[in-house]
């Protein structure tokens, strides 16, 4: 950002991220509450009609965790929900489609108003699922538990003991 950089309102994006397809099925809100996630979780129940289940890669945010969206969701069992660890968000391949969005129509562009920036993610979502582009996880599970062996190893030069998995201190149980 510049020093004279100037927000004129911000947008909250729910996004699903089609696997085999690279599809993205997306929508602005103007909040990001159980509300708005409810509406995306049925505007997701109506564009993949049937008894597919349909497998939701999501964060811990609170919103999803919601009273509200957890009995929608026992009323629709085909939605089967995987939450991400904390900061590995990594995880979430639709997170690599919001990079996507990011880097090619957001990070430069000139929003004069709220209306401008969802005007910009509607066109770019409207120009990704014409010709949509499946992502490949190209890194093997070897590639990945060696680097993180390394980091774990760099990490306990600068801290020894810091990757010590920890563990929960037991309750007495009295007989």
């Amino acid at each position: 950002m510049t020093h004279d950089y100037k927000r004129n309102g911000t947008t909250t994006l729910f996004a699903a991220l089609e696997l085999a397809r690279g599809k993205v099925i997306g929508q602005c809100y103007q909040r990001h509450r159980h509300q708005e996630f409810l509406h995306f979780l049925r505007r997701l129940d109506r564009e993949f009609p049937g008894k597919v289940p349909l497998h939701l890669v999501m964060d811990n945010y609170g919103t999803h965790n919601h009273d509200n969206v957890r009995q929608w969701l026992k009323r629709h069992p085909r939605f089967v929900l995987h939450f991400v660890p904390t900061s590995s968000s990594w995880l979430n391949l639709v997170e690599r489609w919001f990079c996507e969005l990011s880097t090619k129509a957001i990070r430069r562009g000139i929003f004069y108003s709220v209306a401008d920036l969802k005007s910009a993610i509607d066109a770019y979502l409207a120009a990704w699922n014409n010709e949509p582009k499946p992502f490949v996880w190209t890194a093997t599970v070897e590639s990945i538990t060696e680097k993180l062996s390394r980091c774990r190893q760099t990490l306990e030069k600068i801290q020894p003991g810091c990757t010590t998995p920890r563990t929960r201190k037991k309750k007495k149980i009295s007989v």
